[in-house]
């Protein structure tokens, strides 16, 4: 599945080097705005240790993760709805994104510059989404333009989507981000492709001091209440830690991270957690030639699972094999699975579940 996720935030707060520590895909990191002028594209491992448990027991041949993707947007600044700071540039990166991954700078550090003049996470956070929202206006001003135009004939249902987009333009005005208008589900059609930026899922990164990585502090507090009034995540890390974690290898990796006193490192969480807030779960496949996970929206029925692997398997799908991953791992094979009765029979109504392990039956 195509899933983006795009990391936004003010400049040097932090996202180059996040971008650089998830994928290692070398984004250049500077002390000064604008030193990332096109956005990075970086193909991202989700860490599943139940991969590592299925690649144990099958030994197969190769294993392939799930991934994501991570976009890395130059830093918004204020004014960039307007064009400051190649914002339009920037914003139109964000429209093509499914979760905005939003990097607050919550660490004092007089060596890097702060482009506002001092640390405040409540300000910052207001300042990207006032960016989103003004250019969201601009973009249901000419929606509600175009309305009037061709509901001048009288056209009933033309009329009552221009009713609906004006109350949207209303609340836009007033400041309010458009995931928080208040609308039917059929309504929010109406407006749905327009892809505005302020009605996108947020998760908030804070980018914290070495010292503050395990008990977080005042700032994060602040960024934990502004997501709360939205059920947004807030995952905390420190980029220099993650930058320095990213190089290791995985045995040296586990000893740093228990020295530091931390249960996973901070990108861990925030993928798992981004993967979590886009609805997505994992089913897999396990077999000689290859272990490997699969991505999925939650609530997806096992026809559309099994076209995720080739279309060729929806359209002939008779059946899906399947056992739960924790019966697998219990058991510790396929084999041992089917003989204790743990591998069901799923038709076409089975609505996929995490963790499964699937084998489908289907006609060519």
């Amino acid at each position: 599945m195509s899933l983006k996720c795009g990391i936004v935030g003010l400049p040097n707060v932090g996202k180059s080097t996040l971008f650089n520590a998830l994928s290692n895909a070398g984004a250049e990191s500077a002390n000064f705005p604008f030193c990332t002028i096109d956005p990075n594209v970086g193909l991202v491992t989700v860490p599943d240790t139940r991969l590592n448990k299925l690649k144990e027991l099958v030994d197969p041949k190769e294993t392939l993760p799930a991934t994501i993707e991570f976009v890395d947007i130059a830093g918004l600044v204020k004014g960039a709805s307007e064009g400051k700071g190649k914002g339009n540039a920037f914003l139109s990166h964000i429209r093509e994104v499914d979760l905005i991954v939003h990097v607050v700078r919550c660490f004092d550090d007089g060596d890097v510059i702060h482009v506002e003049g001092s640390v405040d996470p409540t300000r910052d956070i207001h300042i990207i989404e006032d960016e989103l929202i003004l250019k969201d206006l601009e973009t249901v001003e000419k929606r509600v333009d175009t309305l009037k135009k061709q509901s001048k004939g009288g056209d009933k249902k033309l009329a009552e989507q221009l009713a609906v987009v004006e109350r949207l333009k209303e609340h836009l005005e007033e400041g309010n981000t458009a995931r928080t208008f208040k609308a039917e589900k059929e309504e929010r059609e109406i407006f749905r492709d327009l892809f505005l930026l302020s009605n996108k899922p947020v998760l908030y990164a804070c980018n914290v001091s070495e010292e503050d990585v395990n008990t977080g502090n005042a700032w994060v507090d602040e960024v934990k209440e502004i997501a709360e009034e939205h059920d947004d995540e807030v995952v905390t890390f420190c980029a220099k830690i993650e930058a320095e974690i990213a190089e290791l290898e995985e045995e040296e990796k586990e000893m740093f991270l228990e020295e530091l006193g931390l249960d996973s490192a901070g990108l861990d969480r925030l993928i798992q957690a981004a993967y979590s807030n886009l609805g997505l779960i994992t089913y897999f496949t396990a077999g000689p030639k290859e272990v490997r996970a699969w991505t999925i929206k939650r609530g997806t029925k096992a026809p559309q699972a099994a076209g995720v692997i080739h279309t060729d398997f929806e359209r002939g799908f008779i059946r899906a094999e399947t056992i739960a991953y924790d019966d697998y791992s219990d058991l510790g094979s396929e084999k041992a699975a089917r003989e204790a009765g743990k591998m069901r029979q799923e038709g076409k109504e089975y609505v996929v579940k995490d963790g499964d392990v699937m084998l489908f039956r289907f006609n060519v």
